[in-house]
């Protein structure tokens, strides 16, 4: 697999020499050179290099993951509105809706896979350097004859170290595995799977509200929480005792990380922030102190009828009363804007044609037009001599 070194290389290089340093320290303050404990917590010390490295994408995964939790029951809308479509179009118009909400919460699924990712070309790179040990010890590496600081004679140290008289690089299914090999490959198997499976249970029933374990999504992660410790308990068999060390002591770290995480800052609606706020309730109430849970503020709004709309049209004239003195009332000015106008004052009736008291009758104003249809320019009209009684 000298392709696969090639690819690698650059990180087998920093792997060895981040290994070597921590090496030398121990050695300096004591450990044996060729003992086991100083290369096992070297391999140790290459873990807490790294995941301080990868604080910031931790943070970023926890953000991610709140978010996946509360755009949770969007999701489920989006997949039942398009249930039961498999055409492109429908295929279509979810993929575009998701990825809208994907972006109105400013998260996605594979921000939470980022520490993952990242760590796997460092997985690797450790399982090539810890298998190419004994072929570096006896000078039948093809690629080099050193990977970075770790020469023959380092590689010789390394092979007659031994963790419970098994040497780190020796792996279960190695032709010619003791049983010393094989126990302590199987008991940092289930340590591995163990620390896997409790890391991803306390992420998942601690930190996830109840809306976010119903659905697809949740059911893919419960398969996930019984499938990743049986994957790496199967694989297992084939890495080497160091990079075994390597990934339970990255799983105890992750853990301790989601526990405090989860402790201090846990997501909303969740099971932890229930826990959180009874321990701040029961540290008040040793102080004598009461703390009033939060509330939210509804916004309440007059009740009432509902405004019925208006339309902005010419107002009606009102009917003129006609009564026996012939008096009339003007009708009601035009609405504006929805608000009535003040009524005008009744306007002084018209003066009867000059004549004797029997001659007419005054006629009612018409009340059924409106009033500008009634605005006529005013013409001359011919004035009539009133009709004369005739005479006996």
């Amino acid at each position: 697999m000298s392709w696969f070194d090639g690819l690698l290389w650059p990180i087998m290089v920093v792997v060895a020499w981040i290994m070597v340093q921590f090496h030398k320290a121990l050695t300096w303050l004591g450990l044996e050179s060729t003992g086991g404990v100083a290369w096992t917590l070297s391999i140790v010390g290459l873990v807490i290099v790294i995941r301080i490295l990868l604080i910031p994408l931790f943070f970023k995964q926890i953000k991610a993951s709140r978010g996946m939790q509360l755009l949770a029951p969007e999701m489920q809308a989006i997949q039942k509105k398009y249930k039961n479509k498999q055409d492109p179009a429908s295929r279509e118009a979810m993929s575009r809706e998701t990825m809208a909400l994907y972006k109105k919460h400013g998260t996605n699924p594979f921000a939470s896979c980022l520490p993952i990712l990242l760590q796997s070309p460092i997985f690797f790179a450790l399982f090539r350097v810890l298998y190419s040990m004994p072929l570096i010890a006896d000078g039948s590496y093809e690629r080099s004859a050193n990977i970075g600081p770790i020469t023959a004679e380092v590689a010789k140290e390394f092979e007659a170290a031994t963790i419970f008289g098994a040497p780190l690089s020796g792996y279960f299914l190695q032709p010619g595995a003791d049983a010393n090999i094989k126990i302590v490959t199987v008991i940092l198997i289930v340590a591995m799977s163990a620390t896997t499976f409790f890391t991803q249970r306390q992420l998942t029933m601690k930190n996830m509200p109840p809306s976010a374990l119903q659905g697809p999504m949740a059911q893919q992660q419960k398969m996930m929480l019984y499938a990743l410790p049986v994957i790496f308990a199967i694989s297992g068999v084939n890495f080497p005792i160091g990079v075994l060390v390597y990934w339970t002591t990255t799983n105890v770290w992750s853990m301790g990380q989601q526990f405090y995480t989860i402790r201090r800052m846990p997501a909303p609606g969740s099971a932890a922030e229930k826990a959180l706020k009874d321990r701040k309730a029961r540290k008040a109430a040793a102080k004598g102190i009461t703390i009033e849970e939060e509330k939210p503020v509804i916004e309440e709004k007059p009740r009432g009828q509902r405004p019925q709309p208006k339309r902005k049209d010419r107002a009606k004239p009102r009917p003129v009363d006609g009564s026996a003195t012939g008096s009339s009332v003007a009708p009601a000015a035009e609405e504006s804007d929805g608000e009535a106008a003040a009524p005008k004052p009744p306007t002084a009736p018209r003066a009867k044609p000059s004549g004797t008291a029997g001659s007419g009758k005054a006629k009612p104003a018409t009340g059924g037009k409106p009033a500008a249809a009634r605005q006529k320019p005013a013409t001359a009209r011919p004035k009539q001599s009133p009709k004369k009684k005739p005479t006996k």
